[in-house]
């Protein structure tokens, strides 16, 4: 009736439970899961007494709040007041309901709001803070490192964005008054993404010599596989996969460009083997909605591999699941602990994560001139940088675009 589940980030426990049909997660602020474990107990029994009409929620009441505290709360919570900074961020996270964003979501911008109090200032009057602060905030963050790597500030702008994000937030609330002071604030120009490259031409480039361990790795994120290597990569990864879930989950990211997320939040009834096609449950398409879908059609080798996979499942809705848990998708930190032992030790161990199968798809399509507008489709959201950066990879199209204007010879 109701489950733990500990903050990766803060290491704190929360609360999940249903009532009247109203899904509840509330923080237990304890990291001790015998504490942790005696609240839950509390709060099912609490939830039985409800349901065999011995105890009822008065009209007044917040469930929640009633239900967390045995019922001894009655009233709605009073509205928490906003004076710091610290206090904005805090009354954000725990008025956020529960589904509203990914895990990973929260854990970046957990990690964002530690920077910003950091540098501002916890104690600082949110209401008071202006562009010049954000401004020293950008410097202060330009200055830093990260494992021997300077912040960069596209990573400076995404911790800008959850402040300004949390501060419209507030204003809707009625916790604060104005627009974020956000305007004006200058950032160091920084260089175009270099454009995708082959696992050939990165490693001629780095066999030259001369380039530095961090450019190197940049190189690596550029990384594009071709047909070709996108099938000797599933090869490999079916000779050598230790977990019978490892080789589809590797197949779905391949053959379909679906987010990580996208193939952790996936289930078995999303595939229909009739039309062949399967529904992809997006999360970052829209603003108004918590899930879209598109659909992607399935090649045979998905088909055929989803079909095995299928007939062994170890049970639950999800479509990737290793039997340990069934009731909740895989976490996107055991997918990637997977992908990468996966790879260790082989050609391929430089491959970042499913997101190279992403942009290696939308590559492929494009280099075999499918229609722009079908891969925008089946990839749900791209970015014109996104497709600027792979339309090198077929020459050949360019070549007979400006031939048919000149001619071959130039005349």
């Amino acid at each position: 009736m109701a489950s733990l589940f500990q903050d990766a980030h803060s290491g704190r426990y929360r609360i999940r439970f249903r009532y009247g049909g109203q899904p509840y997660n509330r923080s237990l602020t304890t990291s001790d899961r015998q504490e942790a474990e005696t609240v839950r107990s509390r709060v099912e029994e609490t939830l039985r007494l409800l349901t065999r009409g011995r105890l009822e929620i008065p009209a007044d009441a917040d469930p929640g709040t009633f239900v967390l505290t045995d019922g001894k709360r009655n009233g709605k919570p009073s509205p928490s007041v906003v004076h710091s900074l610290n206090d904005l961020f805090k009354v954000y996270q725990e008025k956020l309901p529960a589904g509203t964003k990914e895990a990973t979501t929260l854990q970046g911008e957990a990690r964002h709001i530690k920077h910003l109090l950091r540098h501002i200032g916890a104690n600082r009057i949110a209401q008071t803070i202006k562009g010049n602060d954000i401004q020293r905030y950008v410097e202060k963050r330009l200055q830093e490192s990260w494992h021997g790597k300077p912040i960069r500030p596209d990573t400076i702008k995404k911790e800008l964005t959850t402040f300004r994000l949390i501060w419209n937030w507030a204003v809707n609330q009625g916790y604060l008054k104005g627009i974020a002071p956000m305007k004006g604030i200058k950032f160091p120009k920084r260089d175009q993404k270099p454009p995708f490259m082959t696992h050939d031409e990165i490693q001629r480039t780095i066999v030259r010599g001369g380039l530095p361990m961090e450019k190197q790795n940049e190189l690596w994120e550029c990384l594009f596989l071709n047909r070709a290597e996108v099938q000797d990569v599933l090869n490999d990864v079916k000779k050598t996969a230790r977990r019978s879930f490892v080789y589809p989950m590797f197949v779905f990211a391949a053959h379909t460009g679906a987010r990580r997320s996208e193939i952790l939040r996936s289930q078995i009834d999303d595939f229909d083997f009739h039309s062949r096609t399967v529904l992809i449950r997006e999360k970052k398409k829209s603003r108004t909605k918590a899930i879209t879908y598109r659909r992607v059609p399935m090649t045979s080798l998905f088909c055929d591999v989803m079909r095995a996979w299928f007939d062994n499942h170890p049970g639950g809705q999800f479509t990737i699941c290793d039997g340990s848990h069934t009731t909740y998708p895989m976490s996107p930190f055991a997918a990637h602990d997977h992908f990468k032992r996966t790879l260790r030790g082989s050609k391929w161990e430089k491959i970042r994560g499913f997101h190279t199968f992403r942009h290696s798809f939308a590559s492929n399509l494009a280099a075999a001139s499918v229609d722009q507008r079908i891969i925008d489709e089946w990839m749900g959201h791209q970015t014109e940088e996104m497709r600027k950066r792979y339309r090198h990879l077929f020459p050949d199209q360019q070549r007979a675009a400006i031939d048919s204007v000149f001619g071959g010879n130039g005349k």
